[in-house]
């Protein structure tokens, strides 16, 4: 079970559509969270993983040297 607390303007207009349409605030809190999870997801892992690249300090390659050192570059 999740608890969540929206700003008073979200809620109401949760409210309204939930009204409007007949279904429960779940049914789009749930629809929300599918539709967007996965590039919230995509962003924040991507983030975190730049983040571990850095401490890392590795050298980046460009597109161009990876190219070159397979043999692509033609």
């Amino acid at each position: 079970m999740l608890s969540v607390r929206l700003p008073d303007d979200i809620d109401q207009r949760l409210s309204h559509l939930a009204k409007v349409t007949n279904r429960p605030k779940s049914y789009y809190v749930r629809e929300a969270i599918e539709r967007s999870l996965e590039d919230i997801e995509d962003a924040y892992l991507a983030e975190s993983a730049y983040e571990s690249f850095l401490k890392k300090g590795e050298k980046a390659v460009s597109l161009d040297e990876l190219e070159e050192s397979l043999g692509l570059d033609d």
